[in-house]
């Protein structure tokens, strides 16, 4: 395997720190690689000097300089330079990287051992889906693109609240509100936008609570009726659930987004995996039985210091509460189960059944209590876990975290990841398109909250019809001629383009303000901006062959290095030499999103190869180019570009049309 220049020069610095400043494999800092802002200053830059400052007690730029002078020699790198502000920056060989990514000699990344569980979108089966969920799925789908693409074994799960609360609501509102009984659901549940009547019901509970207080009381009993399987509320979310979810992977797989298994909260209690996991948390004294307070009767968690401290800072108590005074569990309880089933650390497991194919044949597996497949795959045991959840219910996944410590499985509770993203709100103007009265108050803030309760947010399947439409008149207007089918297929790519762009651009901890504007824009930083550099690049070799039937491809198999390095070196040649070293760096970026736990860096890598290939295009005309040598030369820099962007492209989950 070729080692590449980026894991060579990581490789030779730490070994060069380690040399210099008498540092063992403990203390020797991550070398992380970074592209300076312009390649005057270099082409890599690490800020490792600053991590080192104040360990050796030296300014970061003297630890450059030092660095280095010792630097020496290394396959790939023609000289390092030592900057005043303290980075350390390194000059390529400009001719063998171009030489090597040409030959397509980039190395598959590391295989890494172990299975990762991701589990996203998680959605309560009440509802539709809305915008919110959507980021959920858009971050935690790349996210598992990009663990694969880096080598990781990796199961997706996508979590069935079917006990919670918020299906013990609509339940509640097919009761009291909708006046239906279990057949009635049942045969409403068959419908196909089922999941859009059971928005507008949920909406109408909301109401129904704050007309009476006293009807509160409704949601423990119905709870507990669901919970125990039994009576007419237990059958309702029987046929409610399922049905929902099915609605939730029709809107899903719009979005190319596919799932190994749905494990769903019920077995988690009739399995008695939560009875496994309240009697290890009793064992180790983890829990106690408050007899006095407003918590009396509850079986609250005994948290570690760190969790204390965060309860302290401004949560609610109720948040450690793990089974309530009428002997429900909490949210939080089940988690705590589920993660240890994650980890395989519950001595239990479930029975599995296929629940839906998906068209490309791939089957999704549901828990069940009995009767299960005898050939279902392996699930669990995971030696990492990535819960994608919004930045809200951090302080949750924390007290899941200590019931692991707490519990003694310190490896596990450490390599138990939140990843938390930022809510997606709306801003007045779209809240205002979408027919929403706003006060005075509301309409001057940047964004209006997303609340399911209110009713107030926008549909999933809404909004992919939207951008599919607007989308569609633009193919239509440029492609008249085209079959239908062609057309909306385009379409469809171009929409889900947009939005999943748009979803992944900002990093995971900005607020998303969604704007209908915005999303449906297929100018600037977008998906369809992106897919269009695609089609570009195709476009050249599409039309080459319309031209030059005969023309003989296999000398762009072959690297001309003195035509290389002349172009390189021509005037235009460092606008050239930014454009290979993006193309040739998607390795290196994917390895920084996964460390990082950031998807925007694709997408910000995406965009920033487009517009370096709209650069090249617009300056170079390829076709028409007379030197022979050089019109080859600029091919496959054409074809290097279109392979790297349609990889990216790929791991945000945005297909490339072969046009626009």
């Amino acid at each position: 395997m070729i080692l590449p220049v980026h894991d060579r020069l990581r490789a030779h610095v730490a070994r060069l720190l380690t040399t210099l400043y008498s540092l063992d494999e403990s203390s020797t800092p991550t070398i992380v690689l970074e592209y300076p802002p312009n390649r005057e200053l270099g082409d890599l830059g690490t800020p490792v000097a600053f991590e080192l400052a104040r360990r050796l007690r030296k300014a970061p730029r003297s630890i450059a300089q030092e660095v280095a002078a010792a630097f020496g020699s290394l396959e790939g790198i023609r000289s390092v330079a030592a900057a005043p502000n303290g980075y350390l920056n390194f000059f390529l060989e400009r001719r063998d990287f171009l030489v090597t990514r040409l030959r397509g000699d980039a190395p598959a990344l590391r295989t890494a051992a172990g299975k990762a569980i991701v589990e996203h979108t998680a959605i309560n089966p009440n509802k539709a889906a809305h915008i919110g969920h959507l980021r959920n799925a858009a971050l935690g789908d790349t996210l598992v693109r990009l663990l694969r693409r880096a080598g990781r074994r990796v199961e997706v799960q996508n979590y069935i609240d079917n006990t919670g609360v918020q299906v013990a609501d609509v339940v509640i509102g097919f009761i009291h509100i909708a006046k239906k009984s279990p057949e009635e659901v049942r045969a409403l549940a068959a419908q196909p936008k089922f999941d859009y009547f059971c928005w507008d019901l949920y909406a109408s509970v909301t109401h129904f609570y704050e007309e009476d207080r006293t009807r509160l009381a409704l949601r423990g009993e119905t709870l507990k009726s669901i919970e125990e399987d039994h009576g007419a509320p237990a059958e309702m979310a029987a046929a409610v659930a399922p049905a929902v979810v099915r609605c939730h992977l029709r809107t899903m797989e719009r979005l190319g987004i596919e799932y190994d298994l749905l494990p769903r909260e019920s077995e988690i209690l009739h399995l008695k995996f939560w009875d496994a996991a309240f009697e290890l948390l009793k064992k180790r004294n983890v829990l106690h039985l408050a007899a006095s307070g407003k918590n009396a009767g509850c079986w609250v968690m005994r948290l570690n210091d760190a969790a204390d401290a965060a309860d302290a800072s401004g949560e609610d108590d109720d948040a450690k509460i793990i089974v309530r005074s009428n002997g429900t569990v909490t949210y939080v309880g089940k988690d705590i189960a589920y993660q240890l089933w994650k980890f395989g650390l519950l001595g239990r497991d479930f029975q599995y059944e296929k629940f839906h194919t998906y068209a490309n044949g791939h089957t999704l597996w549901s828990t069940v209590s009995s009767g299960g497949d005898s050939h279902a795959p392996a699930f669990g045991r995971a030696t990492i876990v990535y819960n994608v959840i919004d930045a809200r219910q951090a302080y949750l996944q924390n007290v899941v975290v200590a019931g692991l410590r707490a519990l003694g499985f310190n490896e596990q509770a450490n390599r138990s990841i939140h990843f938390s993203y930022e809510i997606v709100a709306l801003t007045p103007r779209c809240a205002a398109e979408l027919g929403y009265t706003l006060n005075d108050e509301e309409a001057r803030k940047p964004y209006v909250e997303v609340s399911g309760r209110k009713g107030l947010g926008v549909k999933a399947d809404d909004l992919l019809d939207r951008l599919e439409a607007a989308a569609r008149a633009e193919v239509d207007q440029r492609h008249p001629a085209s079959p239908d089918s062609e057309r909306a297929a385009i379409a469809h790519t171009i929409a889900i383009g947009a939005l999943r762009y748009f979803l992944l651009k900002f990093t995971r901890t900005a607020i998303i303000a969604f704007d209908f504007k915005d999303a449906l824009s297929f100018e600037g930083e977008t998906g369809p901006y992106c897919q269009y550099a695609v089609v570009r690049a195709r476009n050249i070799f599409r039309k080459l062959r319309e031209q030059q039937p005969d023309f003989d491809f296999a000398p762009l198999k072959k690297v001309n290095q003195e035509v290389a390095e002349r172009s390189l070196a021509a005037p235009d040649g460092n606008a050239l030499w930014e454009m290979v070293l993006h193309a040739g760096s998607l390795g290196t970026q994917i390895e920084a999103a996964v460390g990082a736990q950031e998807p925007a860096f694709i997408a910000k890598y995406a965009f920033q190869l487009a517009q370096s290939f709209n650069l090249f295009y617009h300056h170079h005309r390829v076709l028409t180019e007379e030197d022979e040598a050089k019109k080859i030369f600029f091919l496959q820099l054409s074809r290097l570009v279109e392979l790297q962007l349609v990889s990216a492209l790929q791991l945000l989950g945005i297909e490339s049309p072969e046009k626009m």
